[in-house]
């Protein structure tokens, strides 16, 4: 199976040649995956080299132009270093494009925290009107991607992940899933992206609904609250491959009319300061199936059953 960031410089590439308003821009990461159609489009795949900020300016610059930028990089130099830019070449001028990370929270721990931004979407949520995408296998991403793409002049964020789900869902763009039904009132755990599957081993044999969230912006409000419709005090568990707590605000927003008690779980504000592999990562963030269950329990006051 391809990974993510394979299906993006594929699929990306075979649409510049069907699309000429898309045009691609790099921070010299990436630009292997691009090699053959920077050849056939000179103009429209544009390498700026390691400077962040200009990357993103050229994209602002080019959606001023009319066409639709797609920029990648990896998450920290995307959306961190350059987060001046973004607020103003893209939010203030009115313009769209797609942004389109590597890297993850921690893809790449041998990197070190450099090449880390756990903090990328609670950042985005400080600006307006931007779609979020965090899909988990590269199928989901290839259709996501066009999604984004073809969404007219919005402005996209697409976070990718080596991490995945071992099989794709079906996926549209917008609204959450439900993969799993508890009995009317039950828990409602939304799992994003990479760590659905891990949510689902970690609630196997409880009471409890299961939210699979690819787009997590615009937030699907409606489909929480049909999920936890009945329960005296709706109880959610957000399970994000992201800074913990990230979407707590939009679950209060979702339920401010009815009662509720929410556990954002997501990865830790404090740094870790070993490499070692994703899977310890995984793991000293609490996000793995045995430590998700632990947490989701000592949170919730069902027993285990079989969901109805």
């Amino acid at each position: 199976m391809d990974t993510m960031r394979e299906r993006f410089a594929s699929v990306t590439s075979r649409l510049l040649d069907e699309d000429p308003r898309l045009a691609v821009v790099l921070a010299d990461i990436g630009t292997d995956g691009f090699r053959r159609a920077a050849e056939r489009h000179p103009d429209r795949v544009v390498n700026v080299g390691i400077r962040e900020q200009l990357l993103v300016g050229v994209g602002g610059g080019l959606a001023l132009a009319g066409l639709r930028p797609v920029l990648h990089t990896f998450a920290p130099f995307l959306i961190e270093r350059p987060f001046e830019q973004v607020k103003l070449d893209f939010g203030h001028q009115g313009v769209g494009g797609v942004l389109v990370s590597a890297g993850g929270s921690y893809d790449w721990p041998a990197g070190g925290f450099t090449h880390m931004a756990p903090g990328d979407v609670a950042l985005l949520d400080t600006l307006d009107g931007w779609t979020v995408h965090v899909p988990g296998h590269p199928d989901e991403a290839e259709t996501l991607l066009r999604h984004a793409y073809a969404a007219g002049d919005d402005r996209v964020y697409v976070r990718l992940s080596a991490q995945t789900n071992a099989r794709p869902r079906p996926v549209t763009g917008g609204g959450f899933l439900t993969v799993r039904r508890g009995r009317p009132g039950a828990p409602a755990v939304v799992a994003v992206g990479p760590l659905l599957e891990n949510a689902l081993a970690a609630v196997e044999g409880l009471d409890a609904t299961v939210l699979y969230a690819a787009t997590v912006r615009p937030f699907d409000a409606p489909a929480l609250r049909a999920a936890v419709a009945g329960a005296p005090v709706a109880e959610v568990v957000l399970v994000e491959p992201y800074l913990a707590g990230t979407s707590t605000a939009a679950v209060a927003d979702a339920l401010a009319d009815v009662p509720h008690r929410v556990l954002g779980l997501g990865t830790a504000r404090a740094e870790l300061r070993r490499y070692g592999t994703v899977g310890e990562h995984v793991a000293a963030h609490g996000l793995d199936p045995r430590s998700l269950r632990e947490r989701i329990t000592a949170f919730t006051d069902f027993t285990a059953r079989a969901a109805g």
